[in-house]
């Protein structure tokens, strides 16, 4: 292993073990390993969305369109791009089923691996270091749409067959990584959401002890609780965790699809550049406590079309930067690459791939089924009388992770509304041939796609 270039933890800060400090500087690669509906356009579920696509282009092609949209969603020109802007590490999410199927737990398959080396070793040439990060786990670690929860329950926290089978998977993935050096670390799971908060502590304890069992050398990324917000779950800051860095995500309110005006008020909140800054120290407490690195492992503003409202999101996006900048924290900014919303690259509109599922992506904004990437203005005729109903009823009740009115837009908008849209997707897709799938998934292919030319001059900016 080069020690010249393998990260690790020295105090408050990462450095080479030669001593020369490091700041990681860039962006999640959603979309790719894990599929998030915003990011790619399907409604609902990555497993709901695939179950589609089988049934529509039989298994021939399928299987050709996943090949080819895995080799064109991240390739080495993307990771010569991401190095031309001056960012140094690309953070890859992945679903453990590239990993392992449900009706065989514990048999590894080498798909998953093969798709990690490719990503690994393209970033590796154009010298990019890569955070490993398990975004989906078996039985859900959190209760959204982005650990491929069809449901609103996290069962990972309560069934301890599904935490066995994490720890089995990180001990395969230390042992494949442990002597690269590009690889700065493991992110084990994103965004954890252990609604009753007991569970959360001693597995992490546990995970921590198989993986250093393999790998005491790579640097452990752990998430807080509530989607990477709390952090009292890692107990008294005397008591050290080796080579460890606590991870906070920090988006910001008026960078939310529904956000308002900035500087302004989004949500009936007044948001500043002060307020962002306050918010962001709030969250990052526990590591300034327990003089550990500071990682954002995600933030990052979405963008509307309209040029106004998009310069505010800028000016948020310049902000935060600005205050990590001041505050020596690393970042990966969300996302890389998407259709439309928030990557820096992005499908174009008249790319075979979105003109073909256009009725889709038309429906779904008016319905609001995303719950990241859409509005519900289209759907308050059945969101006020359920909304008004709970707050005269149960006025008290504030579910797990973000409140009352959230909890009631999960379930009718992404759930209820999201699962029968799975079958218009599936629409879309009769009649097209194995050949004809190859094509649709060039679309997201590097030279295919547009750049967000505004954002990119920020990045190169700030790295």
């Amino acid at each position: 292993m080069d020690d010249n270039v393998l990260i690790q933890v020295d105090g408050p800060r990462l450095a080479t073990a030669n001593g020369e400090p490091v700041l990681l500087r860039g962006v999640g690669l959603g979309g790719w390993m894990n599929m998030e509906n915003f990011v790619t356009g399907y409604p609902a579920t990555e497993s709901l969305q695939r179950n589609a696509l089988r049934r529509a282009l039989g298994e021939q092609g399928y299987e050709r369109f996943f090949a080819r949209f895995f080799e064109a969603f991240f390739a080495d020109a993307d990771a010569e791009y991401l190095a031309s802007l001056g960012l140094n590490c690309v953070r890859l999410p992945f679903n453990y089923r590239h990993f392992e199927d449900d009706d065989r737990p514990f048999e590894l398959k080498d798909d998953g691996f093969r798709l990690l080396d490719r990503a690994v070793d393209a970033c590796a040439r154009h010298g990019l270091y890569t955070i490993l990060d398990l975004h989906a786990a078996p039985g859900c670690q959190n209760q959204h749409w982005h650990s491929d929860n069809p449901t609103h329950w996290a069962f990972f926290w309560t069934h301890r067959h599904f935490q066995d089978r994490v720890v089995h998977l990180w001990e395969a993935i230390a042992d494949r990584y442990r002597d690269n050096p590009w690889v700065a670390g493991y992110n084990p799971l994103n965004e954890p959401g252990d609604a009753g908060g007991t569970a959360i502590g001693p597995f992490y304890r546990r995970l921590h002890e198989a993986i250093r069992a393999v790998d005491r050398r790579h640097v452990l990324f752990l998430d807080g609780n509530r989607y990477s917000t709390q952090f009292d779950m890692f107990g008294d800051p005397s008591e050290p965790w080796p080579n460890t860095v606590f991870t906070v995500h920090d988006y910001a309110l008026p960078g939310f699809v529904d956000g308002g005006d900035y500087p302004g008020v989004s949500r009936g909140v007044y948001v500043d550049r002060g307020v962002v800054e306050r918010t962001f120290l709030e969250r990052t407490e526990y590591m300034r406590r327990t003089g550990t690195p500071i990682w954002v492992g995600e933030f990052g503003p979405v963008y509307t079309g309209d040029p106004a409202r998009d310069e505010r999101r800028y000016r948020l996006l310049e902000d935060q930067l600005e205050i990590y900048r001041e505050h020596r924290a690393s970042w990966s900014l969300w996302t890389y690459k998407d259709i439309g919303l928030q990557g820096l690259v992005h499908a174009t509109a008249d790319s075979s791939y979105l003109r073909l599922i256009k009725p889709v992506l038309d429906k779904k904004a008016r319905l609001g089924v995303d719950a990241w990437g859409s509005l519900d203005t289209g759907v308050r005729h059945i969101l006020d009388p359920i909304e008004r109903t709970f707050a005269e009823e149960f006025p008290d009740f504030a579910p797990f992770p973000f409140g009352q009115r959230s909890w009631v837009n999960v379930l009718v908008r992404h759930i209820l509304l999201a699962e029968p849209l799975v079958a218009d997707f599936e629409r879309c897709f009769a009649g097209v041939g194995p050949a004809e799938a190859e094509r649709l998934a060039d679309s997201f292919r590097f030279e295919h796609c547009a750049r967000r030319e505004r954002l990119a001059g920020i990045l190169r900016e700030s790295s």
